[in-house]
């Protein structure tokens, strides 16, 4: 179970500005492997990405001086069946571990979708991630 870089890119909340910061990305050949947008304060969003490049991405956002942090979350591929975000939640919070937002992506390669969890504690949760990942794929 890996670990993801993530960068969350604050933006104008006006026309367009996505599908430059987006069209940006892809004439350098970066691909967006997830993605989540939301409200931010007035007049501005947050979109958060996931990219298959992060060092070609972070020179593009610093090109561009776009506002951004960036952040590792954990990058979880889970069986596609009933009660599995419910295992590997519970997993988590019987660790202590408090999720503090999520959201979905695809693998390139093989358009699995996997799932992005924004935790404090990355490198814990990976582990325990990787143990429910791996516990399903037995069952």
């Amino acid at each position: 179970m890996p670990t993801a870089k993530e960068f969350t890119i604050r933006l104008e909340d006006r026309p367009g500005t996505l599908g430059k910061l987006c069209q940006a990305l892809a004439e350098e050949e970066v691909n967006i492997l997830a993605y989540q947008q939301f409200p931010f304060e007035k007049g501005k969003g947050s979109v958060r990405l996931v990219v298959d490049n992060p060092a070609k991405a972070k020179a593009i956002l610093d090109r561009h001086r776009n506002d951004y942090t960036e952040t590792d979350v954990a990058q979880v591929k889970l069986a596609h069946r009933p009660g599995e975000l419910g295992r590997a939640a519970s997993r988590l919070g019987d660790a202590g571990i408090n999720i503090n937002y999520g959201y979905c992506g695809t693998e390139p390669d093989t358009n699995a979708t996997f799932l992005i969890f924004g935790i404090a504690e990355v490198g814990k949760a990976v582990k325990i991630l990787e143990q429910v990942a791996a516990a399903a794929a037995t069952t």
